[in-house]
């Protein structure tokens, strides 16, 4: 019995040393039995018809899958950037303005108020990833170049972008009133699923696509691991790092998309405020290393999910969306805590021992 009982802990010590995973499912465990508690219709899902006419699921859990998903996009770049480079980027809020922007600019052509589209979506989109991209490329350059730290370097377009974003399309607010535009960022008629979710699972299968056919996993955590090493073995930490930057930045341009789509316009000081935070909480909620190094891109989506989980109870049981953050900042302080090098040790420490005591017992 007292074998068995070691066992056991052995077990559970290296599960929580070896497995990234386990972290945000635990914190999700934790969320689900909460809400179950305390108010058990938190589960509850309608079909209801949404101010378009379309029959829709609605409830709390759509929710998180809803908004969840845009925050899941944004983790798989901020993943490899932070796996990278071992510094996160603080500019992606002001990237989807930006990209947003030039959204509405192609649609809306000179007229910000257009009776028809100026254009065809896909073109705007595809102008919008380009513009997501160089605003990638100049963080990447700053950071694989001129050596500059990561978030130093983002928080010049940190400062800048949201104004970037207004001068594209002149300081005006354009709208869009064609009602096609509208299904990115909510729901496509027939289907009850918000658009986003199925953007995201798209995403992630291109990803995964291109984890598993290219070296990109490889290259990534070499550099962030030990620098020096990747190029002793030919790899380029420039490169490595500077693309890791130009991805996130297409991964902005689609979460831009989204945000502009759910209202068919564009509040450059509000949209996507300080959606940078989540994006980073997810990745450490997914139990990756914030100073580079392996990574495991499904804990963070988790990850993801997890967060706007917390924000939809958070919100359900009526706190102020002042005191959100200050919730969350609970949660990173968590985090970093358990993600600390000595905190580490301490259960590799304890791991160890209970593998000796394991052996000396049998």
């Amino acid at each position: 019995m007292q074998k068995t009982g070691i066992k056991t802990k052995r077990s559970i010590a290296d599960m929580l040393s070896g497995k990234q995973i386990l972290i945000p499912i635990a914190a999700l465990l934790l969320l689900a039995v909460f809400n179950l508690i305390v108010d058990p219709s938190f589960y509850k899902i309608s079909l209801d018809v949404n101010s378009a006419g379309n029959h829709v699921l609605s409830g709390y859990l759509i929710t998180i899958l809803d908004y969840g998903s845009e925050l899941a996009i944004l983790a798989i770049g901020m993943t490899l950037v932070t796996a990278a480079s071992g510094g996160q980027d603080i500019s992606v809020g002001a990237g989807i303005a930006i990209a947003g922007s030039v959204i509405l600019r192609v649609l809306c052509g000179t007229n910000s108020r257009p009776d028809q589209l100026q254009a065809p979506i896909i073109v705007a989109f595809l102008v919008a990833c380009v513009a997501g991209m160089l605003c990638g490329a100049f963080n990447g350059i700053l950071v694989s170049i001129f050596k500059i730290q990561p978030m130093v370097a983002t928080l010049i377009l940190y400062t800048a972008g949201r104004s970037i974003a207004a001068w594209i399309n002149n300081n005006e607010l354009p709208v869009i009133s064609d009602p096609s535009f509208g299904y990115f960022g909510g729901f496509i008629p027939g289907i009850p699923i918000p658009t986003p979710f199925f953007i995201a699972a798209a995403c992630m299968v291109v990803m995964a696509l291109i984890m598993k056919f290219t070296n990109l996993r490889l290259y990534t955590q070499a550099v962030g691991i030990n620098e020096k090493s990747a190029r002793l073995n030919g790899i380029n930490p420039t490169f490595i790092k500077f693309l890791s930057f130009v991805i996130l930045g297409v991964f902005v341009a689609v979460a831009g998309l989204i945000k502009v789509s759910r209202i068919s316009s564009i509040n450059y000081s509000v949209i996507a405020k300080d959606i940078e935070m989540d994006a980073i909480l997810a990745v450490a909620l997914g139990g990756n290393s914030l100073s580079g190094g392996k990574f495991n891109m499904a804990a963070s989506i988790l990850g993801a999910y997890v967060i706007q989980f917390l924000t939809t109870t958070l919100y359900k049981f009526n706190v102020k969306s002042d005191a959100i953050s200050a919730y969350k900042a609970v949660v990173v302080i968590i985090l970093v805590v358990i993600s600390a090098p000595v905190v580490r040790e301490k259960f590799a420490s304890f791991s160890q021992k209970m593998k000796v005591r394991t052996k000396e017992v049998g």
